[in-house]
């Protein structure tokens, strides 16, 4: 997953911003109240996409890592929330950028809980406090 972030990254720097330039031209888009070129927004909003696919990949790569964790629960709903968080959020960003089907910005804030969900159960999964008592029920 990381690996395809580091592509998807170099794509965005280096062959979508000239593709990008040929499908939008001068059209623009409201961005916070501001008139932007639409194929600046679009090129910025792949780039965030490849940030967060690297950023959510690293913490599966540390989640993995954690070896000693107990709470094998936690440990699955923070890895399953990461990987699905970075399909949703990431892919439909991908996907609408390269399509223009702009209906899929919906599903990026389902992908963007997911990782707020993953992100917290990384906490109770390595949280030493409650006594070594796992806050998520193996059972």
């Amino acid at each position: 997953m990381a690996g395809v972030a580091v592509v998807t990254g170099a794509f965005g720097a280096h062959g979508l911003p000239a593709w990008l330039q040929d499908i939008y031209g001068s059209q623009t888009k409201m961005v916070h109240g501001e008139e932007v070129l639409a194929w600046k927004k679009y090129l910025g909003d792949f780039q965030t996409a490849a940030e967060y696919q690297m950023y959510h990949a690293l913490g599966l790569v540390a989640l993995g890592l954690a070896t000693n964790l107990r709470c094998t629960k936690s440990r699955s709903i923070a890895a399953w929330s990461l990987l699905l968080g970075t399909l949703l959020f990431s892919g439909s960003l991908y996907v609408l950028v390269l399509t223009g089907q702009t209906w899929l910005g919906m599903i990026t804030p389902i992908g963007g809980l997911l990782f707020i969900v993953g992100w917290l159960a990384f906490a109770f999964a390595v949280c030493p406090c409650g006594g070594g008592t796992c806050p998520v029920s193996d059972e």
